[in-house]
């Protein structure tokens, strides 16, 4: 049994004109969330064996935030251009790819292809709002990576930033 995490990246910030949205940072908030996630997912006993983020400054500094706190090396951190902006598909290949010796994935991204993969793990249950920095703790019931496919997953909780308790 393995599982994945699907992790949009932190609240960002929007006063830099100048930037690209792949160079947008996260804003206060987003800095001030991210190890209250990290701690709502230690408190679960979730140790990623390995975390996979998009190459967006915004995901990549969620991924790093989190991987600190939780003890994974951020060096460490996969960095995917694919999953800048990508669809459920482009989310489902690169689940498919991940390493097998992997038991418990991260992968950081962004709306609206995380809230749709998170929806399409679902099935059946209704998935309305996939805020910053939400978490969906997924079971994959598949033995390896590469033959998940939607119907062979369950989620097992979505936590958002507004349900933790502040520190």
């Amino acid at each position: 049994m393995k599982q994945l995490l699907l992790i949009r990246h932190g609240k960002s910030d929007w006063d830099h004109p100048g930037l690209t949205d792949h160079d947008r940072p996260l804003n206060d908030r987003g800095l001030r969330d991210a190890p209250r996630m990290a701690n709502a997912l230690i408190g679960l006993g979730v140790r990623p064996d390995l975390i996979v983020s998009s190459t967006a400054v915004r995901a990549l500094t969620t991924a790093q935030l989190l991987a600190g706190k939780m003890g994974y090396p951020p060096e460490n951190i996969l960095e995917a251009p694919a999953l800048y902006l990508a669809p459920p598909g482009v989310i489902l290949r690169t689940i498919q790819q991940l390493d097998e010796a992997a038991g418990t994935v991260m992968i950081f991204g962004h709306n609206p292809g995380m809230h749709e993969a998170v929806g399409a793990f679902a099935a059946g249950e209704e998935v309305a709002d996939f805020p910053t920095l939400a978490v969906a703790r997924i079971e994959i019931s598949a033995e390896h990576w590469g033959s998940v496919e939607w119907d062979s997953a369950r989620l097992l909780e979505l936590i958002i930033p507004r349900g933790l308790t502040p520190e």
